[in-house]
């Protein structure tokens, strides 16, 4: 009763601790590309043009401009190669499904050679193939997965992708037009909001990765803050040569 005890205690804690996180990137990758992109370019753009010592309006127009721009220039790009990248993946599966249907024997010899090639006795794998290839949108899923190394039912979406990184970048964007909105009338509040936002982005991206969370802020701090002076002391340069 002992060891039974144990081995369930054993397989509740395998079941508990052995979950993983979703690393097919479908709304992940956009989004966080997004909103890292929105903060650092439309920081970096407004640092630019104030160092030309515009006006305050200037200013704001300005970033209102980047973050409308860039977050419908996200969203068509990721939708467009979302799009793309399912169409080629359906294409391909397509190809798939005809061989199937035409050639339905040498498939499953196919496929029980993918499991000899794993180390599975070949009289087992034959029977495994067999069987698997009884209904053809299984086959197809086996071969897909086997083959392609794609799940034809966990296909990405370009609406999730162009949504995600429309609404990401924009959240990023507005970060440093912010106080400017809210009656700021120097550039350190929009810098100071944008590095917390920087930092708090690289902590977060930290959370469904393996590095530390300070590292990752650290890191996201850095790159945007770089930008940011590299860009102002162009449009400080820029604006003394036109001056």
């Amino acid at each position: 009763m002992a060891i039974i005890e144990t081995e369930a205690t054993l397989h509740v804690a395998h079941r508990d601790n052995h979950t993983h996180r979703d690393v097919n990137g479908g709304w992940l990758r956009p989004a966080v590309f997004g909103a890292m992109d929105g903060l650092v370019s439309n920081l970096a753009l407004m640092t630019g043009v104030a160092g030309g010592s515009v006006s305050q309006q200037t200013i704001v127009i300005t970033g209102l401009a980047g973050l409308a721009a860039g977050a419908f220039s996200m969203a068509a790009g990721e939708y467009t190669s979302v799009a793309s990248q399912r169409e080629l993946v359906e294409a391909e599966l397509d190809v798939e499904r005809r061989e199937l249907r035409k050639h339905p024997k040498d498939e499953e010899r196919e496929l029980a050679a993918l499991y000899e090639a794993r180390g599975v006795e070949p009289e087992l794998a034959r029977e495994v193939a067999r069987q698997l290839s009884r209904d053809p949108e299984q086959a197809l899923e086996i071969h897909a997965r086997e083959e392609l190394g794609i799940d034809p039912g966990d296909l990405p979406s370009p609406a999730v992708a162009a949504v995600s990184s429309f609404g990401s970048f924009a959240l990023g964007a507005l970060l440093p037009v912010l106080p400017y909105l809210l009656g700021a009338t120097v550039l350190w509040p929009a810098l100071l909001l944008a590095m917390i936002g920087l930092f708090a982005c690289g902590a977060v991206v930290a959370k469904v990765t393996a590095r530390s969370w300070w590292f990752s802020g650290l890191r996201q701090l850095a790159l945007g803050g770089a930008a940011a002076g590299v860009t102002y002391a162009l449009g400080t340069l820029f604006g003394a040569a036109v001056g």
